[in-house]
């Protein structure tokens, strides 16, 4: 018995050494894929995989990727469908790179065909390291818990400092705009988070205002050279 006790936990030590290997092959080809991108603006677009074409949010994640990309702005999804579809198809051919950072799921994650960089991750948290390092900009559509995990691990990143301040946008604010209002009247009132937290995101409407303050700090960030030594910004992790 202990000769098999001692078999099972010599496998399990090789089994996490291995997937320590494979932790670092995801980073490595992720980094060295997304570097070529070098000092080109990019924007990330998290979103619900479950609305449909005919849906607002999809024409209007569809309608933010074409006009980023037409300014020569890349625009990163997760690389599946719904919003993630709408935000590369808009980009795509368009004049900055569409990219998917597709993840394999036992259901919904089906890679997109609108992608000009696409990448294949195991690991959630390799993903969303990607997700955070190259973006210049965030966009968060209405999405599920997916989605919402994306939207509060930016916000922490940013709050705590690990992540360079740049916009983190929401979209739609009948969708948002419950959350907003229990973050300031419960998160904030109980003193879980404080006033200057709730400048970290803005709420908009129309593409045309997401547009506006992705292309202003842009501009503002040209102007004050914040560009780190390879030409894309830092996360510290």
């Amino acid at each position: 018995m202990a000769d098999k006790e001692l078999a099972v936990t010599d496998e399990l030590k090789t089994s996490e050494a291995w997937r320590i290997f494979r932790i670092q092959a995801e980073l490595i080809d992720g980094i060295e894929t997304l570097r070529a991108l070098g000092t080109e603006p990019v924007v990330t677009i998290f979103g619900s995989a479950r609305l449909s074409k005919g849906d607002a949010y999809y024409k209007a994640a569809k309608a933010i990727g074409t006009k980023l990309s037409a300014k020569g702005v890349s625009v990163i999804t997760g690389g599946g469908p719904g919003i993630m579809e709408a935000a590369n198809r808009g980009a795509f051919k368009k004049g900055g790179n569409s990219i998917g950072l597709n993840i394999s799921l036992p259901f919904e994650q089906t890679a997109n065909k609108f992608q000009d960089i696409s990448l294949e991750f195991r690991y959630f948290f390799v993903r969303k390291l990607m997700f955070a390092k190259y973006a210049d900009a965030i966009i968060i559509f209405p999405g599920g818990f997916g989605t919402l995990d994306e939207l509060f691990e930016s916000l922490t990143l940013q709050q705590t400092g690990k992540l360079t301040r740049f916009p983190i946008i929401l979209y739609g604010s009948d969708y948002w705009g419950g959350l907003v209002d229990w973050l300031k009247q419960r998160a904030l009132g109980a003193g879980c988070i404080d006033k200057n937290d709730l400048e970290l995101f803005h709420l908009v409407d129309k593409p045309e205002q997401a547009i506006d303050i992705v292309t202003d700090y842009l501009l503002s960030r040209t102007r004050q050279d914040h560009g780190s030594d390879d030409g894309r910004r830092q996360i510290t992790i």
